[in-house]
């Protein structure tokens, strides 16, 4: 699944670890250790109840 390098997305490598943060937007994908990294998910905020 390609998904597009959007400002302020956070990516993962699943071989690695290695994390990145896009601080430009663009076209294609972002890769490590030959592969496509995976768009990692937002941790979800404690509510204020």
């Amino acid at each position: 699944m390609q998904v597009p390098n959007l400002l302020g997305k956070r990516f993962i490598c699943d071989v690695c670890g290695t994390q990145i943060l896009c601080t430009k937007a663009g076209e294609g994908t972002v890769q490590c250790c030959g592969k496509e990294m995976t768009l990692q998910q937002p941790k979800p905020l404690p509510s204020a109840d």
